[in-house]
């Protein structure tokens, strides 16, 4: 899914949070939206995924024969603290393909394919609350990737995982944006995350786009003086 951001402004209480004037995120490309707390990255994110809406301005989705009827049927957001359906693994995965009519041995496939890319065969049968947190965001992106969508939104997906699960997640997520086509976006603190994923980066401050590009470009050589102080560590206030 291609996305066209315009003259996108966020006020609460009569203070601006975001002012973008103009952005383009291209269709199959994995984009970091990267800042300080409070540069607006999740509220942007949230615009994107229509769980919040814009004071002002615009977003276009494009290229994607679902978004012809309803935009949010065709993306999917998964949180840092995702929730999930108070049954089975299998279950939790197999809800959004219920709720679209796939037959029980199209869902099964999915399910399968799923489980055993991210390491979670064995817990099929598993009821969620005996899930360990990095299982919980694992079955979490396997239910958001189950009816194959064609934007993924993603808040700090690995913030509190560990290194394996992280790799894990990461490595699914290259998969499933080479093979499916899948356009992600990740807000992330993980510079190094950022630059092992993602072929695109946008530099947020105090609700403003300040910098964007190729996340490798940006990250080795920032054009902007801002983004290379958040780059080297320092807190901008």
């Amino acid at each position: 899914m291609k996305l066209k951001i315009e003259n996108l402004t966020k006020e609460y209480s009569g203070k601006k949070v975001l002012d973008i004037e103009n952005l383009v995120i291209e269709q199959g490309t994995i984009t970091a939206i990267i800042g300080a707390n409070g540069a607006g990255k999740t509220t942007l994110l949230n615009i994107i995924g229509n769980l919040d809406s814009q004071t002002t301005g615009k977003v276009s989705y494009m290229d994607h024969d679902l978004i012809k009827t309803n935009p949010r049927a065709a993306m999917t957001l998964v949180f840092q603290n995702p929730y999930l359906i108070s049954t089975t693994v299998e279950k939790n995965i197999s809800y959004p393909l219920k709720l679209r009519g796939w037959s029980s041995f199209d869902i099964e496939e999915r399910i399968s394919q799923l489980t055993r890319e991210l390491g979670l065969e064995k817990l099929r049968k598993r009821k969620t609350w005996k899930l360990s947190g990095g299982e919980v965001q694992k079955v979490a992106l396997a239910r958001a990737l189950s009816f194959r969508p064609g934007l993924l939104l993603l808040d700090e997906p690995t913030a509190n995982i560990d290194p394996a699960t992280t790799g894990e997640i990461e490595r699914m997520l290259a998969k499933i944006n080479k093979e499916e086509g899948t356009s992600i976006i990740i807000v992330t603190h993980n510079l190094p995350q950022a630059k092992r994923v993602c072929n695109k980066l946008i530099f947020l401050n105090k609700g403003k786009l300040i910098e964007e590009g190729n996340s490798g470009e940006i990250l080795k050589n920032p054009v902007n003086s801002l983004t290379r102080r958040f780059i080297e560590g320092e807190l901008l206030v």
